[in-house]
């Protein structure tokens, strides 16, 4: 099954609804950091999060979310757009923790103090940031404290990511529901209930669920409405182009130091480790246009 987004709308409950299948992206994202087994669990939650973040937006719009903690991981940057292309990386992809009754420690991992920082540029004057604090440092609760304490939006969010015995992902996948106004509490209130006694989501997901099954598991006999797919991929918008900007912007001394050595200078994209590599004689010509 390809990775996909799905969305729907229910007019008797009146909520909205999106799921999706992660598990390539999430993949290519943390073969491409070689993170541990931990810190892929957490990349994994957090671009699973950001594809159902970015989801929600329109054109060339962007949500950029960044997890800050006081644990070994550091930070978790994910960026992602409307289109369900999503990129992103964690401060220190090596940290790794024993399980934790079981289960990954993510939230000792990113640490259990800090703070979640949501950037939407919306293509207006200036971009829109909410910042608010790390409630489990578990992603998807902190997603979902961010929809409704700073967008007002009643949220619940389930995330998961599963890596295999061979540095792999077997699975990851997510969900989103957010209730519109007015609310149904009486729906709101039978969706809760169905969230908390449904499987595990990993265990659906290693079952062959779709994101539509999971969307059914959460639905019940509640009606909906479905709006469209969405392919869903790992992607990342750097090019050489723009790394050559980034490197005009030190000044044409500090381009003519580079130059100077004996090597070449190696840039590599935070976001998705991809080198771009200039000669001593490229930089010299880029110090000459700076100039």
């Amino acid at each position: 099954m390809n990775d996909h987004l799905i969305r729907v709308i229910s007019d008797e409950a009146n909520v909205r609804a999106m799921a999706c299948l992660t598990t390539a992206t999430v993949g290519e994202a943390c073969a491409r950091h070689r993170t541990s087994p931990t810190a892929s669990v957490a990349l994994g939650r957090a671009l699973t999060g950001g594809v159902l973040l970015g989801a929600l937006l329109k054109g060339r719009q962007r949500v950029a979310l960044k997890f800050e903690g006081n644990g070994p991981l550091g930070k978790i940057v994910v960026e992602a757009d409307p289109m369900c292309l999503v990129h992103g990386y964690v401060g220190n992809p090596a940290a790794d923790l024993p399980l934790r009754d079981g289960r990954f420690d993510v939230a000792g991992a990113l640490g259990h103090a800090g703070l979640l920082t949501v950037t939407k540029d919306l293509q207006l004057k200036s971009p829109y940031q909410g910042v608010v604090n790390l409630v489990s440092s578990e992603i998807a609760e902190d997603i979902a404290y961010y929809l409704t304490e700073s967008e007002q939006t009643p949220s619940a969010m389930g995330l998961t990511t599963i890596p295999d015995d061979k540095g792999g992902i077997a699975v990851a996948g997510g969900f989103l529901i957010q209730s519109l106004p007015p609310a149904n509490e009486a729906a709101l209130e039978a969706l809760t209930a169905r969230i908390a006694a449904m499987p595990p989501l990993a265990r659906l997901l290693f079952d062959g669920a779709s994101p539509k099954d999971i969307l059914d598991h959460i639905f019940g006999d509640i009606p909906y409405e479905i709006l469209g797919h969405q392919d869903v991929a790992f992607h990342c918008g750097c090019s050489r182009d723009r790394i050559e900007q980034a490197l005009i912007t030190l000044g044409g001394d500090e381009i003519r130091k580079l130059a100077d050595q004996p090597e070449d200078t190696v840039i590599t994209c935070e976001f998705c480790r991809e080198p771009y590599a200039f000669t001593p004689e490229e930089l010299r010509r880029l110090a000459d246009e700076r100039h």
